[in-house]
């Protein structure tokens, strides 16, 4: 028997000449193709990620989570609805309506596009066509406590002040604590001059949200307007509102909030006074007139 070298001998001269006689080649390495369901897998596996950067803030990070999501799952009309609240909530305004039409395309009869293309149009200042795409998303989800919420603002920006307080107070009988819902039907209640009633809203909200500075705020231009012992509470409320809060000594981030032409000028009125000038100065100091629209 011959030596276990030898033997090999025959192939190793075997394959030498294949080698010698064939055309040079690079490299050629084996690439796994994964199967549909991994593929599936790891979509919904970042689609997690992303919504979890959302809850976070972190939306121009959950953005492009969700642009490779769809392009794992480019038929599933959730990871396009997922990519358009991301882009949305980073002020991607254009690229969301995009995503959201190709949602639409997939799923017409799924509520949250359009309550989607409500919020896009809201932000564009297309309250008309956002009331329409609302009532649309209603009929197919009528108790969407939000729906109604933006509804209200809808008709706010349209200066129509009972059927913007007809959605708010729909929006918290569906949601006992929507305390943004409560403080704008106390908005809405303010400018029609009500303002022992919206009093009772803000601080019904701040109940539910102590340290909110919006409602603080607000109840402590109310609570200036009545004058007399109520003015010690008002100076007190509205220096805790500017420290937690500073971009609410502007009147452009009050106008920004649906604030009414009233109450921000007893709120102007209120933060004039002297008490008031250190708190007033600080927050001047530290507001933000225009916030970063797009990150790099």
């Amino acid at each position: 028997m011959a030596p276990r070298w030898l033997r090999a001998l025959p192939l190793l001269v075997l394959g030498s000449s294949l080698i010698a006689m064939a055309p040079a080649q690079a490299l050629v390495p084996y690439t796994y193709v994964p199967r549909r369901q991994e593929l599936e897998g790891a979509g919904l596996g970042i689609a997690q990620a992303a919504a979890r950067l959302l809850q976070l803030g972190q939306a121009r990070d959950a953005a492009r989570l969700a642009a490779l999501t769809v392009q794992l799952l480019p038929a599933d009309s959730r990871t396009w609805l997922l990519l358009a609240e991301a882009q949305l909530r980073s002020r991607q305004l254009k690229e969301a309506g995009v995503s959201l039409a190709k949602a639409k395309t997939l799923d017409p009869d799924n509520a949250g596009i359009w309550f989607a293309e409500a919020s896009l149009a809201l932000r564009d200042n297309r309250a008309s066509e956002a009331i329409d795409l609302l009532n649309q998303g209603l009929k197919r989800d009528p108790r969407n406590a939000s729906a109604f919420f933006d509804l209200g603002n809808a008709h706010v920006l349209l200066n129509q002040p009972r059927q913007a307080l007809t959605a708010f107070e729909r929006a918290t009988r569906l949601r006992k604590d929507f305390w943004e819902a409560i403080n704008n039907q106390a908005l809405v209640l303010y400018e029609k001059g009500e303002t022992e009633r919206a009093i009772e809203r803000w601080r019904r909200v701040l109940e539910i949200k102590p340290d909110a500075a919006e409602p603080n705020l607000a109840l402590a231009a109310a609570l200036f307007q009545l004058g007399g012992a109520a003015r010690q509470e008002a100076l007190q409320r509205a220096s805790q509102a500017l420290d937690s809060e500073p971009d609410y000594v502007l009147d452009s981030y009050q106008k920004e909030q649906l604030w009414g032409p009233r109450l921000r000028q007893t709120t102007q009125l209120l933060l004039q006074q002297g008490e008031l000038k250190a708190d007033v100065d600080r927050a001047m100091a530290n507001a933000n007139p225009e916030e970063e629209v797009n990150e790099e």
